[in-house]
């Protein structure tokens, strides 16, 4: 046990003085004494041993002695500086008792204690010796803060030192839900901030890819308009070959289409012309007016020379009139016109009239062909608006209906050549000997790709009512589109003759044309009258031909009476209907 017993922080020191009778610690107050604290040494190298049973004074430990158990005690682990340094040193010995047993100093602390009184003598007695030397600090020691200021020599209670304790500091050594909250907070800021900053990465990339799209586009555009040619200014190699190269040195595919009405009679006749070097598709619509020149050198219609000289002769004679080269005849009859528009899957076309079903027998009925932009029409009805002509309506307002619906089929034909081959082989068609199965579909793929990029057209070919084909015309049409020059007959060096064979036999049709090219004149025929008449007529236009006129009807064998002004028929001067009485034969 200790000697001494330290109440608490800041209060007095008390020393051990005895023990009472039930062996218990009797304490007493130490006086305050300004001596430096020295060390505790509790195995001090000199001290005073017990001995219970000594009849008195006091025996003085052997420092030899001392010493080895110094060293035992070393060799156990405790130092002479045992538990915080109350190592005291070496202690001087004390001055003798007189008449009492040696003191009993656990701690070796060198003072002479009052003799050991089992039963408490000394504490009710006089005044005891008062001791000199200050002993260890034991009981309620301090912690480590007082000790450090105690070694430094500071007054614990100092007013202008402020007393932290570690606890106060709980936020450095504890976490706390702040902290948590901060550190989120901050996790939260940075996330956010680095999903704008990847936001913003990724628009500029999207808007730099924009922009590149964009400029790979415009320059691909610009490409194509000056490859076309079709930059103000500007145009590509191949354009510009195309525009130098002269009309008639252009090269060009041109065959004729020849449409025969099977239901109700009348042909329509077109060109289908594929610009190689312009790269240009064109229908060349025929009026069936059109003047051509017979191999005989006889004036004669289109309509008539399709009718009679068939596929050859006709395409022979458009060649002259026209200046041109047509490689083959296409004949193409109403049923098979109906199979092409279904074999594409049906028109589009911006119908100009309404087309009556000309099969119905009943009058106020719905049209079959509806007036409106984008018809859609089957191979029936395409058929219908192409052959149909409207009640005092001149005859080109037909052809152009039947332009309409052949640049609407080359729109659906397939741009291939083995598919649109494969389109004509299954018309079952007989074709010209001129033209065979895989030259048209070739052909007609060439101009469905030009009618597919917008570069095809319709136009019609003007002719005057003779039939004769103006400089206008051959400038527009002829030249920039056939290639060619126009070759009209000539109509000043003999006058121009039709004739009608209303006698009611056909071979009075060949006498009136061998007597009229025999006369001088120019015969153009005009076909079969639908009746019979008994008398002949000769008629004239204009009174500067009636003269003219005398001497047709002369060089038919038929009287003066029968000259007579009125209307004549197109392309002719003279027009004369054969009757009953042309049989009469003419005076000499």
């Amino acid at each position: 046990m200790n000697d001494r017993y330290d109440a608490g922080h800041g209060g007095d020191q008390y020393e051990l003085v005895g023990y009472d009778e039930y062996g218990r610690p009797v304490y007493r107050p130490v006086p305050v004494q300004q001596t430096p604290q020295q060390t505790y040494d509790a195995y001090g190298q000199q001290g005073y041993a017990y001995d219970p049973y000594a009849t008195g004074g006091q025996q003085q430990l052997d420092p030899t002695s001392y010493q080895g158990g110094q060293g035992d005690a070393q060799q156990r682990g405790y130092g002479t500086g045992y538990d915080g340094g109350y190592d005291q040193g070496r202690q001087a010995p004390g001055p003798s008792a007189q008449g009492a047993h040696g003191s009993y100093d656990p701690y070796g602390s060198g003072a002479t204690a009052a003799p050991y009184d089992p039963y408490g003598a000394a504490a009710t007695s006089g005044q005891q010796p008062r001791v000199t030397e200050q002993t260890a600090h034991i009981p309620q020691q301090t912690g480590p803060a007082d000790a450090d200021r105690a070694e430094r020599g500071q007054d614990r209670d100092s007013a202008d030192e402020r007393d932290y304790r570690t606890e106060q500091f709980a936020f450095v050594e504890e976490p706390s839900d702040d902290s948590e909250d901060v550190i989120d907070w901050l996790k939260f800021t940075e996330n956010r901030t680095e999903r704008r900053e990847e936001a913003r990465r990724r628009a500029r990339s999207r808007i730099i890819a924009l922009t590149v799209v964009l400029a790979l586009v415009a320059a691909g555009g610009v490409g194509y308009l000056w490859y076309a040619g079709k930059l103000p200014g500007l145009s590509s190699p191949g354009a510009e070959t195309g525009a130098s190269t002269p009309a008639g040195a252009q090269k060009r595919d041109v065959i004729v289409v020849h449409l025969h009405d099977t239901a109700r009679g009348g042909t329509s006749t077109a060109l289908l012309v594929g610009n190689t070097t312009t790269k240009q598709g064109t229908t060349v619509l025929l009026p069936n007016t059109l003047a051509l020149t017979g191999d005989d050198g006889s004036v004669t219609t289109l309509a008539k020379s399709v009718k009679d000289d068939g596929s050859s002769g006709t395409r022979d004679q458009l060649d002259t009139v026209l200046g041109t080269d047509i490689e083959g005849t296409w004949r193409l009859d109403t049923p098979y016109l109906q199979n092409l528009v279904d074999s594409v899957g049906n028109v589009d076309v911006d119908t100009n009239a309404d087309v009556p079903d000309p099969d119905s027998k009943k009058k106020g009925t719905s049209p079959l062909v509806r007036k409106g932009k984008a018809q859609t029409l089957s191979g029936r009805t395409a058929v219908a608006y192409a052959t149909y002509r409207a009640p005092g309506e001149e005859e080109n307002a037909q052809l152009e209906r039947f332009g309409q619906v052949v640049q609407s089929v080359l729109r659906k034909l397939s741009s291939d050549a083995s598919g649109a081959t494969t389109t004509v082989q299954t018309l079952q068609q007989i074709l010209d000997p001129s033209l065979t199965d895989e030259d048209l579909g070739t052909f007609l793929a060439k101009l469905a790709g030009f009618a597919k990029g917008g570069d095809y057209r319709t136009t019609l070919l003007p002719v005057q009512t003779d039939g004769t084909l103006s400089a206008e015309t051959s400038e527009s049409v002829v030249k920039d589109v056939l290639g060619g020059t126009a070759k009209s007959p000539d109509q000043s060096s003999a006058l121009r003759v039709s004739v009608q064979n209303a006698t009611g036999a056909k071979n009075n049709t060949e006498k009136a044309r061998v007597a009229l090219l025999g006369g001088g004149f120019t015969f153009l025929e005009g076909g079969t009258a639908s009746t019979v008449r008994s008398a002949s007529e000769v008629v004239y236009a204009d009174a500067a031909d009636k003269q003219k006129a005398t001497d047709v009807a002369k060089t038919l064998g038929l009287p003066d009476t029968a000259v007579t002004k009125g209307k004549v028929t197109t392309n002719a001067d003279v027009s004369v209907v054969l009757g009953q009485d042309y049989q009469v034969a003419p005076a000499q």
